[in-house]
């Protein structure tokens, strides 16, 4: 009889450890406390493949450009203030994660993640999970010649760790993408970046892994656990009790509160985060970009134009600021002068809440106080990107195949002192 596998989470994360896992054989069931038509954050994101990430959200100069940041409230960062004594201790933990040597090897590593899981989507494309996979690399757009500077040194960064970058002139840039017009000083380009249409992949992906037999339900809210002697026995719900050899916990910003009654520390905040679709743009690029001082992404997906951004920290709703939507909306014109702020009027925000860790690295593997519990989460802005090769590699965790990773920066345990 093969072994039964609880997933708990429906986006990018679990459904594709679902479909590693039923890969390898396992009785696979995915549990999620939305409805099956609620979008959660795999959907409305930028829908970007990003070796070019590859440095930590925790990294030096980063603490001190947020609270330059905070003093405007249309600004690409803020922390709401409030008296939380998690949201102290996560901060004390980012300002410890911000060290270079930290940085460097928390660097290495999603290196080796962003080009694994690349590959993947490629293999997927090929298999008929279609997501309209667009291997034409990304556009770091510089407003300003320091931008430009900054995104120049991050380039030979990533040179170094064998992701290839180009800097390029207005002219250049210009070349590369001429269906959009440009207001820049310049642009980094990296030809390893792709983008997707995020709809469509968890829809397909969604698909595939039905068909190999995994069962959905839908509406549960997890309520607790039944564990006995360092194993779970079973997921309590508002409609009753799941039961399964293996558990994988992949629910996002919730994962923290949702762990802590298994004795669990894996600190979280939500970054809330917001996008704006154009169904039919001024222009429309065939390249994603990055607006770099304005944090803005811009991915053309089919025949529209989504630009998300700001990472808003601390609040666990789904409530909009317009001050942020703002912020992004002025931003645009000053990169992409064909756009103007009243081609959004009407155009409904998509808000997102995405799961941040506080040195900026995913929690992937086993825990040692649970024996058949599975921890993936905390991906913050890059799950779409990280999805396969996370969900690969908790296939071979649930198989006790090794990951070919060195997980030990991802570690579920490292915050538990």
């Amino acid at each position: 009889m093969s072994k039964r596998v609880l997933i708990i989470g429906n986006g990018i994360i679990g459904l594709s450890s679902a479909l590693a896992a039923l890969r390898r054989g396992f009785d696979v069931t995915v549990l999620d406390r939305n409805a099956p038509h609620i979008e959660n954050c795999s959907f409305g994101n930028s829908g970007m493949i990003v070796p070019s990430h590859f440095a930590p959200l925790a990294q030096p100069g980063v603490i001190s450009q947020g609270l330059r940041w905070m003093r405007d409230p249309e600004s690409p960062f803020y922390v709401k203030p409030r008296l939380s004594l998690d949201l102290m201790k996560w901060g004390a933990r980012f300002y410890m994660a911000t060290n270079a040597d930290q940085v460097a090897a928390g660097s290495q590593l999603l290196k080796e993640l962003h080009l694994a899981s690349r590959e993947m989507y490629c293999k997927w494309q090929e298999e008929g999970i279609d997501c309209s996979l667009a291997t034409r690399g990304l556009l770091m757009l510089c407003n300003s010649q320091h931008g430009l500077q900054e995104e120049a040194q991050l380039a030979q960064k990533a040179l170094q760790l064998g992701i290839p970058a180009s800097v390029l002139d207005p002219q250049e840039t210009a070349a590369l993408d001429p269906n959009i017009t440009m207001s820049i000083a310049g642009s980094v380009y990296y030809p390893k970046d792709c983008h997707l249409n995020p709809t469509q992949l968890m829809q397909s992906l969604r698909d595939k892994v039905g068909s190999l037999g995994a069962k959905f339900v839908y509406g549960k809210h997890v309520l607790g656990w039944h564990e006995q002697s360092g194993s779970i026995r079973a997921v309590r719900t508002t409609s009753g009790d799941y039961q399964a050899d293996e558990f994988v916990l992949s629910t996002g910003v919730w994962s923290d509160a949702m762990s802590k009654p298994l004795g669990l520390k894996i600190p979280m905040q939500p970054g809330k985060g917001y996008s704006l679709t154009l169904p039919e743009p001024v222009q429309l690029p065939k390249i994603c970009s990055i607006l770099v001082e304005a944090k803005v992404a811009v991915t053309p997906i089919g025949s529209a134009l989504r630009f998300g951004g700001t990472m808003q920290l601390g609040e666990l709703n789904e409530s909009i600021d317009p001050r942020r939507i703002t912020g992004i909306l002025k931003s645009i014109p000053k990169y992409m002068p064909k756009f103007e702020p009243s081609d959004f009027e009407g155009i409904e925000p998509w808000v997102g809440l995405r799961p941040v860790s506080p040195d900026g690295l995913p929690y992937i593997g086993r825990t040692s106080g649970i024996r058949n519990l599975v921890v993936a989460t905390g991906h913050a802005m890059m799950g779409v990107s990280l999805g396969p090769i996370t969900g690969e590699m908790v296939g071979q965790i649930l198989a006790g195949e090794p990951t070919g990773i060195d997980l030990q920066l991802a570690s579920v345990d490292r915050f538990r002192d």
